[in-house]
């Protein structure tokens, strides 16, 4: 049974059209979130019988049993490379890491198998990623942006714009499709692939893009947690000033805080708030990306223009529940004090599992074919980006931080 055949009526299907990309597209996967509504008929709704749910439960359990194995080796590899000469190695690397690599292992046993279509229902990229955004939300105390007041901001804002509209105008200028430019120009912009996840639902990207963009941010930013801080130590750079290039550098939160530990503690509470201050962020470049390929990029010749419900409609929600979740949680930390430290905890374990879980499925759903026809040209806009990002943000935190202290 295709993955096609047990959508129902009320499941989004593949965009028509060829892409921009080149794939047809009838090959083309799901986009991340539903398409706009066409003047197609809706599909005929599918019975789901027991067939379909047995082979959807062992697709669950491949899923969680990745994701768990995943966790297994985040939590043991650093103590089993204790002491030799992989132990730096062994305690940089991430979960996403293992869990794309475990799903990727994954799509080639069940594609031999035969199943990869059949379990293809498991794979909830879409609900995992979105409450693992939710969730890390509660990360994110609103008090701590506030009370770097404003050098995290302006580094912030300076840098989001001048790389986002460098790697947009670079990823054009290498002909790559405007949901991979907005892909691309939003993780080096942001905050890695939690940024791409919300750009993808903005622009409507397909899963492959996705997929290749998260792995353009491990990629890159695992080097960075051992180049930057040495690095800052070479150019003497001041501890306030080497923790807001490194959290204005490196594409995702954990990287951030395992280089910021490298370079000390004032350097890992400053790159921390620059971090949390560029993920605040994310939610400003949704609206502006919905707005964009509402307005500009899918906008039919002679349509009319679209108002604020279409806009609403494309808008991904669970922006919002991030927000909330912010703020909530801020509200809750004030109330409960040091006791309110155990339940966040709880919170982003809870959201480690749910990411671990949308890396494992991404790596299901990767078609080898896809991210063959991308090619040469998304890494060297990712790497252009990067060395850009670096130059200007060390010219900013340069400005911004020299005279700060913590």
């Amino acid at each position: 049974m295709s993955a096609d055949a047990t959508r129902t009526a009320d499941e989004p299907r593949p965009a028509h059209g060829t892409p921009a990309d080149g794939t047809p597209a009838g090959d083309a996967p799901d986009a991340v979130v539903p398409p706009p509504a066409t003047d197609d008929p809706a599909p005929t709704t599918v019975a789901r019988d027991g067939l379909f749910w047995a082979w959807t439960v062992l697709g669950l359990v491949i899923v969680v049993g990745l994701a768990a194995l995943t966790r297994y080796l985040e939590q043991n590899v650093p103590d089993w490379a204790e002491g030799t000469a992989l132990e730096d190695v062994g305690a940089a690397v991430e979960y996403p890491v293992y869990a794309i690599l475990l799903g990727l292992l994954g799509n080639v046993a069940v594609t031999v198998l035969g199943w990869r279509d059949r379990i293809a229902a498991a794979f909830r990229t879409e609900f995992f990623i979105k409450t693992g955004l939710v969730l890390l939300g509660a990360s994110i105390n609103l008090a701590v942006i506030a009370s770097a007041a404003g050098p995290a901001i302006a580094q912030a804002i300076l840098l989001i714009s001048g790389v986002f509209l460098f790697t947009w105008w670079l990823a054009g200028r290498f002909g790559l499709d405007d949901k991979l430019r907005a892909l691309l120009a939003s993780a080096v912009s942001i905050c890695g692939v939690s940024a791409a996840i919300a750009a993808a639902g903005a622009v409507r990207a397909r899963r492959e893009q996705l997929a290749y963009t998260a792995s353009l941010v491990i990629v890159f930013a695992l080097p960075s947690i051992f180049v930057l801080p040495w690095l800052a130590d070479v150019f003497g750079l001041s501890d306030a000033v080497a923790g807001a290039w490194i959290g204005g550098n490196i594409d995702t939160t954990a990287a951030v805080t395992a280089a910021g530990a490298l370079a000390g503690e004032e350097a890992l509470q400053i790159a921390s708030i620059v971090k949390v201050t560029q993920n605040a962020l994310m939610g400003v470049v949704a609206v502006a990306l919905t707005a964009y390929f509402t307005l500009r990029v899918e906008r039919r010749p002679g349509a009319a223009r679209p108002g604020l419900g279409e806009l609403w409609t494309r808008f991904p929600k669970f922006v919002l529940g991030f927000i909330a979740a912010s703020v909530i949680a801020t509200w809750y930390l004030d109330a409960a004090g040091a006791d309110g430290k155990a339940t966040i905890a709880i919170v982003n374990d809870l959201r480690v599992w749910f990411l671990i879980l949308a890396f494992v499925s991404i790596g299901l759903e990767v078609r080898v074919a896809s991210l063959r026809e991308a090619g040469w040209r998304p890494v060297a806009v990712f790497a252009s980006a990067t060395v850009f990002n670096l130059a200007l943000a060390l010219g900013l935190a340069s400005l911004l931080f020299r005279n700060f202290s913590a």
